[in-house]
Protein backbone atom coordinates (compact mmCIF):
# COMPACT_ATOMS: atom_id res chain seq x y z
CA UNK A 1 0.00 0.00 0.00
CA UNK A 2 1.12 3.43 -1.13
CA UNK A 3 2.16 6.00 1.85
CA UNK A 4 -0.33 9.21 1.68
CA UNK A 5 1.45 12.80 1.87
CA UNK A 6 -0.05 14.92 4.29
CA UNK A 7 -3.04 17.00 2.81
CA UNK A 8 -2.64 20.07 0.92
CA UNK A 9 -5.06 22.38 -1.23
CA UNK A 10 -5.30 21.68 -4.56
CA UNK A 11 -7.49 24.10 -5.89
CA UNK A 12 -9.36 27.33 -4.45
CA UNK A 13 -11.81 29.59 -5.67
CA UNK A 14 -11.80 32.96 -3.95
CA UNK A 15 -13.98 35.88 -3.90
CA UNK A 16 -11.13 38.98 -4.05
CA UNK A 17 -11.45 42.71 -3.94
CA UNK A 18 -8.14 44.94 -5.44
CA UNK A 19 -7.98 48.47 -6.83
CA UNK A 20 -8.22 48.83 -10.31
CA UNK A 21 -3.78 48.93 -10.45
CA UNK A 22 -2.34 46.25 -10.88
CA UNK A 23 -3.96 45.05 -14.33
CA UNK A 24 -5.98 42.03 -14.07
CA UNK A 25 -2.99 40.08 -16.25
CA UNK A 26 -0.47 41.49 -14.00
CA UNK A 27 -2.26 40.39 -10.84
CA UNK A 28 -2.48 37.12 -12.27
CA UNK A 29 0.98 36.70 -12.93
CA UNK A 30 1.58 37.99 -9.54
CA UNK A 31 -0.28 35.16 -8.39
CA UNK A 32 1.20 32.42 -10.20
CA UNK A 33 4.72 33.70 -8.62
CA UNK A 34 3.70 31.77 -5.72
CA UNK A 35 5.43 28.69 -4.29
CA UNK A 36 3.00 25.29 -4.76
CA UNK A 37 0.64 27.62 -7.58
CA UNK A 38 0.60 25.98 -11.19
CA UNK A 39 -2.46 27.42 -12.51
CA UNK A 40 -4.28 31.25 -12.14
CA UNK A 41 -7.94 32.07 -13.61
CA UNK A 42 -8.92 35.59 -12.97
CA UNK A 43 -12.53 36.84 -13.97
CA UNK A 44 -13.65 40.33 -13.46
CA UNK A 45 -17.03 40.24 -11.85
CA UNK A 46 -17.93 43.95 -10.99
CA UNK A 47 -15.97 47.25 -10.87
CA UNK A 48 -16.73 50.61 -9.61
CA UNK A 49 -14.69 53.60 -9.71
CA UNK A 50 -12.15 52.44 -7.21
CA UNK A 51 -12.32 48.64 -7.12
CA UNK A 52 -12.66 45.38 -8.70
CA UNK A 53 -14.36 42.25 -7.43
CA UNK A 54 -12.58 39.12 -8.60
CA UNK A 55 -13.55 35.73 -8.88
CA UNK A 56 -10.24 33.76 -8.98
CA UNK A 57 -9.44 30.20 -8.83
CA UNK A 58 -6.07 29.08 -7.96
CA UNK A 59 -4.48 25.20 -8.61
CA UNK A 60 -1.58 23.80 -7.68
CA UNK A 61 0.21 21.29 -5.80
CA UNK A 62 0.27 22.26 -2.26
CA UNK A 63 -1.07 26.01 -1.66
CA UNK A 64 -0.07 27.40 1.68
CA UNK A 65 -3.21 29.59 2.30
CA UNK A 66 -1.91 31.97 4.81
CA UNK A 67 1.13 32.79 1.85
CA UNK A 68 -1.78 33.14 -0.25
CA UNK A 69 -3.75 35.65 1.77
CA UNK A 70 -0.15 37.84 2.45
CA UNK A 71 0.77 37.37 -1.49
CA UNK A 72 -2.41 38.80 -2.66
CA UNK A 73 -2.15 41.81 0.23
CA UNK A 74 1.06 42.76 -1.17
CA UNK A 75 -1.04 44.08 -4.27
CA UNK A 76 -3.30 46.23 -1.62
CA UNK A 77 -6.30 43.35 -2.59
CA UNK A 78 -8.28 41.57 0.15
CA UNK A 79 -10.49 38.17 0.27
CA UNK A 80 -13.69 38.76 1.18
CA UNK A 81 -14.72 34.89 1.10
CA UNK A 82 -13.70 31.34 0.40
CA UNK A 83 -15.93 30.24 -2.08
CA UNK A 84 -14.53 26.66 -3.09
CA UNK A 85 -12.20 25.22 -1.72
CA UNK A 86 -10.35 21.07 -2.78
CA UNK A 87 -7.92 19.65 -0.20
CA UNK A 88 -6.15 16.75 -1.77
CA UNK A 89 -4.02 13.75 -0.26
CA UNK A 90 -1.00 12.77 -2.74
CA UNK A 91 0.62 9.11 -3.12
CA UNK A 92 4.40 9.94 -1.55
CA UNK A 93 7.15 9.55 -4.28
Amino acid sequence: MQELVSPSIRYIVLDVLKPHNPSLPEFAIFLGELAGVTKVDVTMVEMDDRTESLKVIIEGTAIKFDELKEHIEKQSATIHSVDQIIVEKTPKH
